[in-house]
Protein backbone atom coordinates (compact mmCIF):
# COMPACT_ATOMS: atom_id res chain seq x y z
CA UNK A 1 0.00 0.00 0.00
CA UNK A 2 2.91 2.57 0.84
CA UNK A 3 4.84 1.75 -2.69
CA UNK A 4 0.84 2.35 -4.34
CA UNK A 5 0.88 5.80 -2.70
CA UNK A 6 4.52 6.56 -3.86
CA UNK A 7 3.90 5.55 -7.36
CA UNK A 8 0.84 7.68 -7.23
CA UNK A 9 2.63 10.75 -6.14
CA UNK A 10 5.23 10.37 -8.92
CA UNK A 11 2.68 10.03 -11.36
CA UNK A 12 1.06 13.24 -10.35
CA UNK A 13 4.10 15.06 -10.60
CA UNK A 14 5.45 13.78 -13.74
CA UNK A 15 1.88 14.97 -15.01
CA UNK A 16 2.51 18.61 -13.80
CA UNK A 17 5.57 18.54 -14.80
CA UNK A 18 4.92 17.73 -18.52
CA UNK A 19 1.33 20.00 -18.56
CA UNK A 20 3.12 23.19 -17.29
CA UNK A 21 5.82 23.26 -19.70
CA UNK A 22 3.40 23.06 -22.68
CA UNK A 23 0.61 25.87 -21.26
CA UNK A 24 4.20 27.92 -21.12
CA UNK A 25 5.62 27.49 -24.65
CA UNK A 26 1.45 28.06 -26.29
CA UNK A 27 1.79 31.44 -24.02
CA UNK A 28 5.55 32.39 -25.38
CA UNK A 29 4.56 31.25 -29.03
CA UNK A 30 1.73 33.62 -28.66
CA UNK A 31 3.74 36.78 -27.50
CA UNK A 32 6.68 35.79 -29.89
CA UNK A 33 3.34 36.32 -32.49
CA UNK A 34 2.78 39.59 -31.27
CA UNK A 35 5.91 40.65 -31.12
CA UNK A 36 6.27 39.89 -34.98
CA UNK A 37 3.31 41.24 -35.28
CA UNK A 38 3.91 43.97 -33.60
CA UNK A 39 7.14 45.29 -35.64
CA UNK A 40 5.47 44.93 -38.93
CA UNK A 41 3.31 48.17 -37.34
CA UNK A 42 0.12 45.25 -36.92
CA UNK A 43 -1.63 44.58 -33.54
CA UNK A 44 -2.45 40.99 -32.22
CA UNK A 45 -6.12 40.62 -32.35
CA UNK A 46 -7.22 37.69 -30.72
CA UNK A 47 -7.79 39.23 -27.29
CA UNK A 48 -9.21 36.04 -25.28
CA UNK A 49 -5.34 34.19 -26.43
CA UNK A 50 -3.42 36.86 -25.46
CA UNK A 51 -5.38 37.34 -21.80
CA UNK A 52 -4.85 33.64 -21.61
CA UNK A 53 -1.15 33.75 -22.33
CA UNK A 54 -0.57 36.79 -19.77
CA UNK A 55 -2.57 34.88 -17.13
CA UNK A 56 -0.23 31.56 -17.39
CA UNK A 57 3.13 33.61 -17.90
CA UNK A 58 1.93 35.71 -14.16
CA UNK A 59 1.65 32.37 -12.40
CA UNK A 60 5.12 32.18 -13.75
CA UNK A 61 6.71 35.40 -13.89
CA UNK A 62 9.51 34.07 -11.29
CA UNK A 63 10.79 32.10 -14.41
CA UNK A 64 9.55 33.71 -17.21
CA UNK A 65 9.78 37.61 -16.58
CA UNK A 66 10.43 39.00 -19.94
CA UNK A 67 8.13 36.78 -21.85
CA UNK A 68 5.59 37.97 -18.93
CA UNK A 69 6.14 41.68 -19.57
CA UNK A 70 5.83 41.65 -23.10
CA UNK A 71 2.31 39.70 -22.79
CA UNK A 72 0.92 42.30 -20.65
CA UNK A 73 2.17 45.17 -22.53
CA UNK A 74 0.47 43.38 -25.73
CA UNK A 75 -2.58 42.59 -23.80
CA UNK A 76 -2.85 46.56 -22.80
CA UNK A 77 -2.43 47.60 -25.85
CA UNK A 78 -5.29 45.68 -27.11
CA UNK A 79 -7.53 46.81 -24.34
CA UNK A 80 -6.58 50.03 -24.91
CA UNK A 81 -7.79 49.46 -28.63
CA UNK A 82 -11.15 48.37 -27.46
CA UNK A 83 -11.97 51.38 -25.03
CA UNK A 84 -11.03 50.26 -22.31
CA UNK A 85 -8.41 51.92 -20.73
CA UNK A 86 -8.99 50.59 -16.67
CA UNK A 87 -8.42 47.42 -17.52
CA UNK A 88 -5.33 48.58 -19.71
CA UNK A 89 -3.72 50.47 -16.71
CA UNK A 90 -3.99 47.88 -14.18
CA UNK A 91 -2.66 45.08 -17.26
CA UNK A 92 0.37 47.86 -17.50
CA UNK A 93 0.53 48.62 -13.58
CA UNK A 94 1.53 44.76 -13.08
CA UNK A 95 3.78 44.46 -15.98
CA UNK A 96 5.54 48.01 -14.07
CA UNK A 97 5.85 45.84 -11.47
CA UNK A 98 7.54 42.91 -12.66
CA UNK A 99 11.05 41.34 -12.50
CA UNK A 100 11.64 41.78 -16.11
CA UNK A 101 15.06 43.41 -17.74
CA UNK A 102 13.48 44.25 -21.19
CA UNK A 103 13.86 47.61 -20.37
CA UNK A 104 12.58 48.47 -23.92
CA UNK A 105 9.15 46.87 -23.47
CA UNK A 106 8.76 48.82 -19.92
CA UNK A 107 9.62 51.71 -21.43
CA UNK A 108 6.33 51.31 -23.95
CA UNK A 109 4.78 50.40 -21.21
CA UNK A 110 5.31 53.71 -18.86
CA UNK A 111 5.01 55.26 -22.39
CA UNK A 112 1.00 53.88 -22.58
CA UNK A 113 0.73 54.79 -18.94
CA UNK A 114 1.36 58.21 -19.90
CA UNK A 115 -0.70 58.24 -22.98
CA UNK A 116 -3.84 57.50 -20.61
CA UNK A 117 -2.73 60.39 -17.78
CA UNK A 118 -2.44 62.64 -20.80
CA UNK A 119 -5.96 61.77 -21.94
CA UNK A 120 -6.97 62.26 -18.60
CA UNK A 121 -5.52 65.72 -18.55
CA UNK A 122 -3.35 64.64 -15.89
CA UNK A 123 -0.04 66.33 -17.48
CA UNK A 124 1.99 66.10 -14.23
CA UNK A 125 1.61 62.51 -13.54
CA UNK A 126 1.96 61.94 -17.43
CA UNK A 127 5.44 64.02 -17.48
CA UNK A 128 6.48 61.56 -14.45
CA UNK A 129 5.62 57.96 -16.94
CA UNK A 130 7.12 59.86 -20.03
CA UNK A 131 10.40 60.27 -17.70
CA UNK A 132 10.38 56.92 -16.97
CA UNK A 133 9.96 55.78 -20.17
CA UNK A 134 13.09 57.85 -20.98
CA UNK A 135 14.98 55.96 -18.29
CA UNK A 136 13.98 52.96 -19.85
CA UNK A 137 15.29 53.49 -23.10
CA UNK A 138 18.59 54.90 -21.92
CA UNK A 139 19.08 51.83 -19.44
CA UNK A 140 18.70 49.98 -22.61
CA UNK A 141 21.14 52.31 -25.08
CA UNK A 142 18.06 53.43 -27.35
CA UNK A 143 19.24 56.39 -27.95
CA UNK A 144 16.42 58.27 -30.25
CA UNK A 145 13.59 56.72 -28.22
CA UNK A 146 15.85 57.95 -25.26
CA UNK A 147 15.22 61.66 -26.82
CA UNK A 148 11.55 60.87 -27.95
CA UNK A 149 10.54 59.85 -24.40
CA UNK A 150 12.05 62.99 -23.15
CA UNK A 151 10.35 65.13 -25.85
CA UNK A 152 7.02 63.64 -24.48
CA UNK A 153 7.73 64.57 -20.93
CA UNK A 154 8.84 68.07 -22.43
CA UNK A 155 5.48 68.46 -23.95
CA UNK A 156 3.31 66.95 -20.91
CA UNK A 157 5.19 70.20 -19.54
CA UNK A 158 4.41 72.62 -21.97
CA UNK A 159 0.73 71.83 -21.38
CA UNK A 160 1.04 72.99 -17.80
CA UNK A 161 1.12 76.65 -16.93
CA UNK A 162 4.51 76.24 -15.21
CA UNK A 163 6.77 74.46 -17.09
CA UNK A 164 9.71 73.47 -15.26
CA UNK A 165 11.26 71.55 -17.60
CA UNK A 166 10.49 72.06 -20.75
CA UNK A 167 12.73 74.41 -22.41
CA UNK A 168 15.63 73.14 -21.33
CA UNK A 169 14.85 69.43 -22.21
CA UNK A 170 14.46 70.67 -25.69
CA UNK A 171 17.54 72.88 -25.96
CA UNK A 172 19.67 69.30 -25.06
CA UNK A 173 17.09 67.55 -27.71
CA UNK A 174 18.39 70.01 -30.37
CA UNK A 175 21.88 70.41 -28.75
CA UNK A 176 22.35 66.25 -29.72
CA UNK A 177 21.89 66.83 -33.27
CA UNK A 178 20.79 63.41 -34.34
CA UNK A 179 19.93 64.39 -37.64
CA UNK A 180 16.26 62.89 -37.13
CA UNK A 181 13.91 65.29 -38.68
CA UNK A 182 10.35 63.69 -36.85
CA UNK A 183 12.12 64.31 -33.20
CA UNK A 184 12.75 68.18 -34.75
CA UNK A 185 9.31 68.53 -35.42
CA UNK A 186 8.07 67.51 -31.99
CA UNK A 187 10.60 70.02 -30.70
CA UNK A 188 8.86 72.82 -32.35
CA UNK A 189 6.04 71.30 -31.53
CA UNK A 190 6.50 71.55 -27.89
CA UNK A 191 7.26 75.06 -28.45
CA UNK A 192 4.19 75.87 -30.31
CA UNK A 193 2.35 74.11 -27.63
CA UNK A 194 4.23 76.12 -24.82
CA UNK A 195 3.55 79.39 -26.61
CA UNK A 196 -0.62 78.55 -26.74
CA UNK A 197 -0.07 78.23 -23.40
CA UNK A 198 1.18 81.27 -22.52
CA UNK A 199 -0.63 83.56 -25.15
CA UNK A 200 2.33 84.01 -27.57
CA UNK A 201 -0.10 83.48 -30.31
CA UNK A 202 2.16 84.57 -33.37
CA UNK A 203 5.21 82.32 -31.83
CA UNK A 204 2.74 79.34 -31.59
CA UNK A 205 1.71 79.56 -35.30
CA UNK A 206 5.50 80.16 -36.52
CA UNK A 207 6.79 76.91 -34.45
CA UNK A 208 4.16 74.94 -35.62
CA UNK A 209 4.80 76.25 -39.35
CA UNK A 210 8.10 74.88 -38.54
CA UNK A 211 7.06 71.78 -37.23
CA UNK A 212 4.92 71.43 -40.22
CA UNK A 213 7.83 71.59 -42.67
CA UNK A 214 9.05 68.58 -41.70
CA UNK A 215 5.36 66.57 -40.66
CA UNK A 216 2.92 67.79 -43.43
CA UNK A 217 0.07 65.91 -41.66
CA UNK A 218 0.57 66.33 -37.80
CA UNK A 219 -2.92 66.92 -36.68
CA UNK A 220 -1.72 68.75 -33.62
CA UNK A 221 0.57 71.34 -35.43
CA UNK A 222 -2.61 71.97 -37.59
CA UNK A 223 -5.00 72.43 -34.97
CA UNK A 224 -2.41 75.24 -32.75
CA UNK A 225 -2.19 76.74 -35.84
CA UNK A 226 -6.13 77.18 -36.57
CA UNK A 227 -6.21 78.27 -32.60
CA UNK A 228 -3.32 80.58 -32.88
CA UNK A 229 -5.06 82.53 -35.85
CA UNK A 230 -8.18 82.24 -34.33
CA UNK A 231 -7.18 84.07 -31.42
CA UNK A 232 -5.49 86.50 -33.59
CA UNK A 233 -8.73 86.92 -35.60
CA UNK A 234 -6.84 86.37 -38.65
CA UNK A 235 -11.00 84.31 -39.10
CA UNK A 236 -9.78 82.83 -42.91
CA UNK A 237 -6.89 80.70 -41.92
CA UNK A 238 -8.33 79.75 -38.54
CA UNK A 239 -10.86 77.71 -40.45
CA UNK A 240 -8.94 76.79 -43.17
CA UNK A 241 -6.72 74.30 -40.51
CA UNK A 242 -9.58 73.68 -38.69
CA UNK A 243 -11.04 72.34 -41.53
CA UNK A 244 -7.53 70.19 -42.63
CA UNK A 245 -7.86 68.82 -39.12
CA UNK A 246 -11.67 67.77 -39.59
CA UNK A 247 -10.77 66.13 -43.06
CA UNK A 248 -7.53 64.21 -41.54
CA UNK A 249 -8.05 61.30 -38.91
CA UNK A 250 -7.19 62.87 -35.75
CA UNK A 251 -8.17 62.84 -31.88
CA UNK A 252 -11.59 63.77 -30.80
CA UNK A 253 -10.13 66.36 -28.63
CA UNK A 254 -8.65 68.02 -31.37
CA UNK A 255 -11.73 67.67 -33.40
CA UNK A 256 -13.93 69.11 -30.56
CA UNK A 257 -11.89 72.03 -30.68
CA UNK A 258 -11.72 72.40 -34.54
CA UNK A 259 -15.50 72.26 -34.61
CA UNK A 260 -15.37 74.87 -31.99
CA UNK A 261 -13.34 77.18 -34.07
CA UNK A 262 -15.31 76.29 -37.07
CA UNK A 263 -18.86 77.48 -35.30
CA UNK A 264 -16.71 80.71 -33.96
CA UNK A 265 -15.10 82.05 -36.80
CA UNK A 266 -16.99 80.91 -39.68
CA UNK A 267 -19.18 83.64 -41.08
CA UNK A 268 -19.60 81.85 -44.56
CA UNK A 269 -22.06 78.94 -43.57
CA UNK A 270 -25.98 78.83 -43.47
CA UNK A 271 -27.89 77.94 -40.66
CA UNK A 272 -28.38 74.67 -42.36
CA UNK A 273 -24.77 74.12 -42.03
CA UNK A 274 -24.05 76.07 -38.72
CA UNK A 275 -26.32 73.11 -37.37
CA UNK A 276 -25.06 70.89 -38.91
CA UNK A 277 -21.90 71.59 -36.93
CA UNK A 278 -23.22 72.36 -33.52
CA UNK A 279 -25.02 68.84 -33.77
CA UNK A 280 -21.56 67.39 -34.60
CA UNK A 281 -19.70 69.26 -32.08
CA UNK A 282 -22.28 67.61 -29.44
CA UNK A 283 -21.72 64.52 -30.68
CA UNK A 284 -17.92 64.89 -30.23
CA UNK A 285 -18.38 66.43 -26.85
CA UNK A 286 -20.61 63.17 -25.53
CA UNK A 287 -17.73 60.99 -26.85
CA UNK A 288 -15.31 63.15 -25.61
CA UNK A 289 -17.23 62.84 -21.77
CA UNK A 290 -17.52 59.21 -21.88
CA UNK A 291 -14.16 58.92 -22.77
CA UNK A 292 -13.21 61.38 -19.97
CA UNK A 293 -14.78 59.14 -17.52
CA UNK A 294 -12.94 55.76 -18.40
CA UNK A 295 -9.35 57.57 -18.50
CA UNK A 296 -10.12 59.24 -14.91
CA UNK A 297 -10.88 55.83 -13.33
CA UNK A 298 -7.30 54.72 -15.24
CA UNK A 299 -5.69 58.04 -13.57
CA UNK A 300 -6.90 57.18 -10.66
CA UNK A 301 -5.75 52.75 -10.30
CA UNK A 302 -2.08 54.58 -11.00
CA UNK A 303 -2.56 57.32 -8.76
CA UNK A 304 -3.19 54.74 -5.67
CA UNK A 305 -0.17 52.95 -7.22
CA UNK A 306 2.02 55.61 -6.96
CA UNK A 307 1.10 57.15 -3.85
CA UNK A 308 -0.25 54.30 -1.68
CA UNK A 309 0.96 51.10 -3.58
CA UNK A 310 4.83 51.52 -2.93
CA UNK A 311 4.06 52.76 1.05
CA UNK A 312 1.73 49.62 1.58
CA UNK A 313 4.10 47.22 0.04
CA UNK A 314 7.22 48.54 1.76
CA UNK A 315 5.82 48.03 5.31
CA UNK A 316 5.14 44.75 4.00
CA UNK A 317 8.92 44.29 3.14
CA UNK A 318 9.82 46.11 6.50
CA UNK A 319 7.63 43.28 8.08
CA UNK A 320 8.88 40.55 6.57
CA UNK A 321 12.18 41.35 7.23
CA UNK A 322 11.64 41.58 10.60
CA UNK A 323 10.01 37.99 10.78
CA UNK A 324 13.24 36.95 9.07
CA UNK A 325 15.39 38.32 11.87
CA UNK A 326 13.50 37.16 14.30
CA UNK A 327 13.31 33.41 12.81
CA UNK A 328 17.27 33.43 12.09
CA UNK A 329 17.88 34.74 15.29
CA UNK A 330 15.45 34.23 18.15
CA UNK A 331 14.11 30.67 16.99
CA UNK A 332 17.38 29.06 16.94
CA UNK A 333 18.16 31.05 20.77
CA UNK A 334 15.21 29.17 22.06
CA UNK A 335 15.76 26.00 20.25
CA UNK A 336 19.47 25.81 21.99
CA UNK A 337 17.83 26.31 25.10
CA UNK A 338 15.20 24.39 24.90
CA UNK A 339 17.28 21.69 23.87
CA UNK A 340 20.03 22.46 27.03
CA UNK A 341 16.86 22.17 29.60
CA UNK A 342 16.25 19.15 27.88
CA UNK A 343 19.57 17.58 28.78
CA UNK A 344 19.59 19.32 31.90
CA UNK A 345 16.42 17.12 32.97
CA UNK A 346 17.83 13.91 31.25
CA UNK A 347 21.12 14.29 33.89
CA UNK A 348 19.39 15.15 36.54
CA UNK A 349 16.56 12.14 36.38
CA UNK A 350 19.74 10.04 35.58
CA UNK A 351 22.18 11.27 38.88
CA UNK A 352 18.68 10.41 40.86
CA UNK A 353 18.77 7.25 38.78
CA UNK A 354 22.26 6.48 39.24
CA UNK A 355 22.46 7.05 43.38
CA UNK A 356 19.25 5.12 43.92
CA UNK A 357 21.07 2.25 42.48
CA UNK A 358 24.38 2.70 43.78
CA UNK A 359 22.43 3.47 47.36
CA UNK A 360 20.37 0.31 46.97
CA UNK A 361 23.76 -2.21 46.23
CA UNK A 362 25.94 -0.36 49.19
CA UNK A 363 22.90 -1.77 51.08
CA UNK A 364 23.97 -5.63 50.95
CA UNK A 365 27.75 -4.66 50.14
CA UNK A 366 30.22 -3.22 52.04
CA UNK A 367 32.73 -0.77 49.86
CA UNK A 368 35.16 -0.84 52.62
CA UNK A 369 35.07 -4.52 53.30
CA UNK A 370 34.89 -5.83 49.28
CA UNK A 371 37.04 -8.97 50.02
CA UNK A 372 34.14 -10.24 52.60
CA UNK A 373 31.20 -8.75 51.15
CA UNK A 374 32.30 -9.70 47.48
CA UNK A 375 34.64 -12.73 47.80
CA UNK A 376 36.65 -9.87 45.92
CA UNK A 377 40.22 -12.25 45.64
CA UNK A 378 38.16 -15.85 44.08
CA UNK A 379 36.71 -14.23 40.77
CA UNK A 380 34.01 -16.77 40.05
CA UNK A 381 32.66 -16.52 43.79
CA UNK A 382 32.94 -12.83 43.24
CA UNK A 383 31.19 -13.27 40.23
CA UNK A 384 28.03 -14.57 41.63
CA UNK A 385 27.62 -11.99 44.53
CA UNK A 386 27.96 -9.18 42.32
CA UNK A 387 25.57 -10.78 39.46
CA UNK A 388 22.96 -11.20 42.55
CA UNK A 389 23.09 -7.65 44.18
CA UNK A 390 24.04 -5.96 40.71
CA UNK A 391 21.42 -7.18 37.68
CA UNK A 392 23.82 -9.88 36.49
CA UNK A 393 26.70 -6.75 35.24
CA UNK A 394 29.32 -9.42 35.81
CA UNK A 395 27.56 -11.88 33.03
CA UNK A 396 26.76 -8.89 30.83
CA UNK A 397 30.58 -7.66 30.81
CA UNK A 398 32.20 -10.49 29.82
CA UNK A 399 29.62 -10.91 26.95
CA UNK A 400 31.62 -7.49 25.68
CA UNK A 401 34.79 -9.80 25.93
CA UNK A 402 35.85 -7.82 29.23
CA UNK A 403 39.09 -10.25 31.15
CA UNK A 404 38.53 -10.51 35.16
CA UNK A 405 40.49 -7.11 35.70
CA UNK A 406 38.25 -4.98 33.46
CA UNK A 407 35.50 -6.15 35.01
CA UNK A 408 36.60 -5.82 38.24
CA UNK A 409 37.52 -2.27 37.72
CA UNK A 410 33.73 -1.87 36.42
CA UNK A 411 32.60 -3.25 39.59
CA UNK A 412 34.24 -0.41 40.88
CA UNK A 413 33.50 2.26 39.21
CA UNK A 414 29.68 1.24 39.73
CA UNK A 415 30.10 1.63 43.09
CA UNK A 416 31.51 5.10 42.74
CA UNK A 417 35.06 4.36 44.35
CA UNK A 418 37.75 7.36 43.29
CA UNK A 419 40.16 5.48 40.81
CA UNK A 420 43.08 6.53 42.96
CA UNK A 421 41.73 3.64 45.46
CA UNK A 422 40.94 1.51 42.33
CA UNK A 423 44.74 1.61 41.25
CA UNK A 424 45.73 0.86 44.53
CA UNK A 425 42.81 -2.16 44.71
CA UNK A 426 43.88 -3.84 41.40
CA UNK A 427 47.30 -3.13 41.34
CA UNK A 428 47.05 -0.56 38.72
CA UNK A 429 50.16 2.90 37.90
CA UNK A 430 47.92 5.84 38.17
CA UNK A 431 46.82 8.10 36.39
CA UNK A 432 48.43 6.25 33.56
CA UNK A 433 47.46 3.12 33.96
CA UNK A 434 44.16 3.48 34.88
CA UNK A 435 43.77 5.75 31.76
CA UNK A 436 44.86 3.12 29.78
CA UNK A 437 42.48 0.98 31.14
CA UNK A 438 39.44 2.95 31.32
CA UNK A 439 40.04 3.96 27.78
CA UNK A 440 40.16 0.10 26.52
CA UNK A 441 36.92 -0.97 28.16
CA UNK A 442 35.06 2.14 26.71
CA UNK A 443 35.72 0.97 23.36
CA UNK A 444 34.73 -2.48 24.46
CA UNK A 445 31.36 -1.10 25.49
CA UNK A 446 31.20 1.11 22.59
CA UNK A 447 31.06 4.39 25.05
CA UNK A 448 33.74 7.23 25.88
CA UNK A 449 35.56 7.25 29.15
CA UNK A 450 33.50 10.04 30.52
CA UNK A 451 29.95 8.61 30.14
CA UNK A 452 31.14 4.96 31.40
CA UNK A 453 29.72 4.69 34.29
CA UNK A 454 26.11 5.96 33.18
CA UNK A 455 26.67 3.24 30.38
CA UNK A 456 27.41 0.55 32.97
CA UNK A 457 24.20 1.90 35.81
CA UNK A 458 22.25 1.76 32.59
CA UNK A 459 23.22 -2.22 31.89
CA UNK A 460 21.88 -2.96 35.56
Amino acid sequence: MKWCRYILFSLVLCCLSACTPRMVREAQDVVYEADSLRAAGQMYSDSTQIARACRTLEKVEWFYADDYVRSCYHYGRLLREKDDPVSAMQVFINASHSRSHDYHILGRVYSNMGDICHLAGEYVLSREMYERCAKMYLHNGDTLLYYYGNYRAAFEDAMTPKALKCDSILNIIERANLGNDSLLAFCHLTRAQRSIVTKRYRSAARFAHRSLSYLPNESTAILILAQAYSWLGVRDSAVFYANMVLNNPCDIQHRANALYIMTQDDDTRDKGSIREVSAQRSDTQKQIEIRRGKVAQAYQLLEQDIYNGPEWRGYVIIIFIVIALLAVTVIPFIWKKRKQHLQQQITQISNKHADSIVASIQKHIDVSDLNNTLHWKEYAAMKIEADLYMGGIVSKLEASNLNETEVRFCILTILDIRQKQIAEIIHYSYPSGIKTLKKRISDKLHTTPPELREHLLHKM
